[in-house]
């Protein structure tokens, strides 16, 4: 079976709870990504930062200059442990509004799947079975 660990992306951008929130932004743009995990020093997971998260907020802020990831977050997370099953992190993204899981392994962040992610492994997946099949077609012609 499947597991969290065999898809998640182990290298990820995490931010602080006191990490000013254009800092963020601009990692977010920087790295063309739309959520960060928040953390504490020792990597314990303690909320997630989005972009609609921020854009929600927005509006109701005359100024976000001196505002952190803590002013915006959503907390606590939503988290799978490492060694849970691929198809429960795949039924919650499909039923939910948010596009990326954190992974945790004893409450710690260790990696992060996306929809994106899964959809590339799909991808991944097939492509060695199309080309058994192509050769198949090829050696019966």
């Amino acid at each position: 079976m499947l597991r969290a660990k065999d898809m998640m992306n182990k290298d990820v951008i995490t931010v602080r709870k006191h990490t000013p929130i254009y800092q963020t932004l601009e990692l977010m743009v920087k790295y063309r990504i739309t959520g960060i995990p928040v953390v504490d020093d020792d990597m314990t997971l303690v909320g997630m930062i989005s972009e609609k998260d921020v854009l929600h907020f927005f509006h109701k802020q005359d100024d976000l200059e001196d505002q952190t990831v803590n002013d915006f977050m959503t907390q606590p997370a939503i988290f799978f442990d490492e060694n849970e099953s691929m198809l429960d992190v795949c039924n919650l993204l499909a039923k939910q509004i948010f596009r990326r899981i954190p992974i945790t392994s004893e409450g710690k962040l260790v990696g992060i799947i996306s929809r994106r992610d899964i959809i590339e492994h799909i991808i991944k997946a097939k492509k060695p079975a199309d080309n058994i099949q192509g050769q198949q077609l090829s050696a019966h012609r």
